[in-house]
């Protein structure tokens, strides 16, 4: 039986919080409960009849304001405990969940999970994870603030923010700004021993601004969020940066249709690792609905080229120290040197390609696991931006992207945006109303990144320039 010490220590750590958390906040640390509800369905599961199970019970608290001119225009507050139970019977698998398990619940559970697998298909791939692969040490990453916010000082940040953006020269008008704090969490227990769980906060300020009248009316957005407080940017920085952005954006111009280099903004450069990621989930590999099902081991990108999934970074958004099947994590460079190394896989994606998981199991209470990254980075490069941007004679640099228009299966890409023109080597005017078209396969081997990479987000980039993107304008 393992268990992980963080969330073990966690009501006695929370209990020497010198007052910074309220005793009802301190009890939302404390998943013992949890952990006992879990072990008792498994057990349940086991006297039905099932060969093999899983539990896991998951937690959500949340909090958020959002404020507009001043005010408080909205403040709610969720909480909830959820559990969910995988049975196995032979070859065939069924998932139960519910948020209700008082009385005699537990054993009702069990036994229609085990009644709806004895007559669910056989899958030949289904199963809990071999015991050799399961984690059984946790490393403490840090992923929870046992200071929680009050709703006061959530409104103190989102009303800051706000005014921060209505300083600038030239915002009209707020579009709102919000501030939220959570904490969620997750245990896991399997008939094969394990038992594990997690507990992370997240916090996060964001601000909208708005930039003249009628129809020329524009706007833009800043946001920071992190599972510590101490790690989020200021909420002025946040309003100030929506709003310089917002007036920037003033007054767009249309371009002719052209073949051009296209520079990605880091805020939305995670978008290109986002759709090799999804290429390579071995969900889709396994039904062969993705363009690289074939490119296992090759060169998708140039030499210098280096894509980490860190499922252990300490105040990561997405850190974890074991999977939804128990299986331990790790640091893994998906692409090296440009090639591609891996995919993503779960125990069951894993077995149906002959492979063996990799660790990136995901679930929630109603569903059985499915493939997934974590924290996921696109190392930096040697040039500064501006060094990147400096022999573009004529160029597009993107600062935002509308639509989902990337099909998986072809690889073909096509997606509106707007940014600025660049021409001989600076960044001009704002442009608004294109469409970048082009073929990923293409554009990750002409991917150049630049050297401001920043952990801001789940997925983090820094600017990337990609060369002879189809650029549709007038």
């Amino acid at each position: 039986m393992n268990s992980s010490p963080s969330a073990a220590s966690a009501p006695a750590q929370a209990s020497k919080a010198s007052g910074k958390a309220s005793d009802m906040s301190a009890g939302l640390f404390d998943q013992s409960a949890l952990s006992t509800l879990a072990q008792r369905l498994v057990e349940a599961a086991r006297r039905a009849g099932a060969d093999a199970a899983d539990a896991v019970a998951v937690r959500g608290v949340s909090q958020g304001v959002e404020v507009r001119d001043g005010r408080v225009e909205e403040s709610e507050r969720s909480e909830g405990d959820d559990v969910g139970l995988r049975v196995l019977v032979g070859q065939r698998q069924a998932v139960v969940s519910t948020n209700d398990v008082s009385g005699d619940g537990v054993a009702k559970l069990a036994e229609r999970a085990v009644a709806m697998a004895r007559v669910a298909p056989d899958d030949k791939y289904v199963g809990l994870a071999d015991p050799s692969l399961l984690a059984r040490e946790f490393a403490d990453l840090d992923l929870l603030d046992r200071e929680v916010p009050s709703t006061g000082e959530l409104e103190r940040r989102a009303c800051e923010a706000e005014a921060a953006g209505l300083a600038v020269k030239g915002v009209t008008k707020s579009g709102g700004a919000s501030a939220s704090s959570g904490i969620g969490g997750m245990v896991l227990v399997t008939s094969t021993g394990f038992h594990g769980s997690y507990l992370r906060s997240s916090q996060g300020i964001s601000m909208t601004a708005i930039s003249g009248e009628g129809t020329g009316m524009e706007r833009d957005y800043d946001y920071t969020s992190a599972p510590h407080a101490a790690d989020l940017a200021s909420p002025a920085s946040v309003g100030r940066k929506a709003g310089e952005r917002t007036v920037a954006r003033a007054n767009p111009r249309k371009v002719e249709t052209c073949k051009v280099p296209v520079v990605y903004d880091p805020r939305v450069a995670g978008s290109l690792v986002g759709h090799l990621v999804g290429a390579i989930n071995g969900a889709s590999i396994a039904r062969k609905t993705s363009f690289l099902k074939d490119r296992l081991g090759e060169q998708l990108f140039g030499g210098n080229i280096r894509i980490i999934d860190d499922p252990l970074r300490v105040r990561g958004l997405r850190s974890q120290s074991f999977d939804a099947e128990g299986v331990r994590v790790k640091r893994t460079a998906i692409v090296e040197a440009g090639v591609l190394t891996t995919w993503l896989l779960d125990c069951a994606t894993a077995r149906e390609l002959g492979m063996v998981t990799t660790g990136h199991a995901h679930r929630g209470v109603s569903s059985s696991p499915s493939p997934g990254a974590y924290n996921l980075h696109l190392e930096a490069g040697e040039m500064t931006p501006r060094q990147l941007i400096s022999d573009i004679k004529q160029g597009f640099y993107v600062t935002d992207l509308i639509g989902s228009g990337v099909n998986g299966v072809t690889g073909d890409y096509s997606r509106g945006a707007s940014g600025f023109w660049i021409e001989n080597g600076e960044i001009t005017y704002p442009v608004s109303e294109v469409t970048i078209a082009g073929h990923l396969l293409a554009m990750f081997k002409s991917l150049v990144a630049a050297n401001d990479l920043e952990f801001r987000y789940g997925v983090n980039a820094p600017t990337l320039r990609i060369e002879g993107l189809t650029l549709g304008g007038r």
